[in-house]
């Protein structure tokens, strides 16, 4: 066996979520607005890392109005804590 072989064979699955804020409402009412082109970012990131492993939840995590220099946040509150598996992860 090669050794690509062998590493794809051991490359463990890497399940990835997006999360994005914007520390103001303003714009987000638009069709497409700055929540929507972080995510994009974020996906396409994502998915350049394919080949070791990486994949996208389709789960949106975003926190539209809401500041950064504070944890009360909905999606810190009560989205994607609850949904981090006990296990180990890793945080980019």
């Amino acid at each position: 066996m090669s050794s690509h072989a062998a590493k794809s064979k051991t490359r463990r699955l890497i399940r990835c979520a997006v999360y994005t804020r914007k520390s103001t409402e303003e714009g987000l009412d638009q069709e497409f607005n700055s929540l929507d082109a972080q995510r994009e970012a974020g996906q396409a990131y994502i998915k350049s890392q394919a080949h070791a492993g990486w994949t996208c939840l389709s789960d949106h995590y975003d926190d539209g109005g809401y500041t950064g220099a504070s944890l009360e946040r909905p999606i810190v509150l009560f989205g994607f804590v609850e949904r981090v598996p006990a296990r180990p992860a890793r945080w980019s």
